[in-house]
């Protein structure tokens, strides 16, 4: 069964030391980055390597939600950034939502034909032009359109044969402050948060939403806690409020809002007692190997079985995606929507 640790590897291809921490009982999946990528066959490679350190294997994941958030590029469709789709359909939101769909299942199929089981999209927050840290990965500006193009992008990877993980609830789009620089305070009320940001996290949730990512912030009129380390917010809300009963991933413990919340094995006990399910711990991995020893007996059968789901369902390869009609129009289609904005920068 997995651990509920995922971590990331060195570079190419595996080291001994990426065996090692792959081959810990606490391990239940791995985050690549751009540095572990130099093309689609190499990625391929790895990725297999990855799954035949364990058996069931590994859960292998990447942040590949187009624009600047983008792990895999050369050789893979450069996706637009979400907040491009309502522009290029003149604000229409029936056919934003198909675009979004094939969007989404691009996404999905392309990282599917070469061993990705998911990767941490869509992002749900609200863009309320404060945090240039979500801006234009946020799919538009109202709660209906977020949900509406969340959804979409949702249900097109699942065609795709991939699980979303919905992110960063229970919604980061109203502070400025970067999480992964400093500790975001978000004053609004409790009320406004559930009228507003929370609307496309209960949407998607009702039709299936996989996973779920919280945001490093503290919501300081609701609960004392970063949303990951919360047990208001994790177990009383978006367990309880909204019957979710999918995976929980912690954001990343290597991120400085989480510094004031102790060591890395203090980081990784306090969100797992709040209620997540699997906790990152990327870009260090002297702090991966302290939170698998410090979780090596932590066994949690419910976690265990949610995270089995998120394997991603046989999918066409490449050559076989190549093939497919449907491939060619939406790699089209996302050609289309980035020479859009590149010329409404031009004017």
């Amino acid at each position: 069964m997995h651990g509920p640790v995922m971590l990331d590897v060195a570079g190419h291809e595996l080291t001994r030391q990426d065996i090692e921490l792959l081959q810990h009982p606490a391990t239940g999946g791995v985050i690549l980055f751009s540095r572990n990528f130099a093309s689609r066959d190499q990625i391929h490679r790895l990725i297999a390597q990855i799954h035949e350190q364990r058996l069931p294997p590994l859960l292998v994941a990447v942040d590949q939600e187009g624009g600047r958030v983008q792990r895999f590029r050369d050789g893979f469709t450069r996706l637009p950034a979400a907040a491009r789709i309502l522009p290029y359909c003149s604000g229409d939101l029936t056919h934003a939502r198909q675009v979004a769909h094939e969007l989404g299942w691009l996404m999905a199929a392309e990282l599917r034909s070469v061993g990705v089981d998911f990767s941490f999209a869509p992002v749900l927050d609200i863009d309320y032009g404060v945090s240039e840290v979500i801006g234009d990965r946020a799919f538009g500006h109202t709660r209906e359109q977020v949900a509406a193009l969340g959804k979409a992008w949702m249900l097109g990877a699942r065609e795709a044969g991939m699980i979303s993980v919905g992110k960063h609830f229970p919604g980061h789009g109203a502070v400025s402050a970067d999480s992964h620089l400093e500790l975001p305070v978000d004053d609004r009320d409790a009320d406004t948060i559930a009228h507003q940001d929370l609307q496309p996290f209960r949407q998607l949730i009702a039709n299936g939403l996989e996973g779920i990512m919280p945001a490093h912030v503290i919501y300081e009129k609701c609960d004392a806690q970063l949303a990951g380390f919360s047990h208001y917010w994790l177990q009383q809300v978006l367990r309880g409020r909204l019957g979710f009963k999918g995976v929980i991933f912690s954001d990343d413990l290597s991120m400085q809002a989480t510094s004031d919340t102790g060591d890395y094995p203090a980081r990784a006990w306090s969100a797992i007692r709040a209620g997540c399910d699997m906790v990152l711990v990327c870009n260090n991995q002297a702090a991966a190997a302290q939170v698998l020893d410090a979780l090596a007996e932590h066994h949690d059968p419910v976690s265990m079985m949610r995270a089995v789901r998120l394997h991603g369902r046989p999918a066409p390869d490449w050559d076989q995606l190549r093939e497919s009609p449907r491939w060619h129009n939406a790699v089209q289609l996302a050609a289309a929507i980035e020479q859009q904005d590149e010329a409404n920068l031009q004017l």
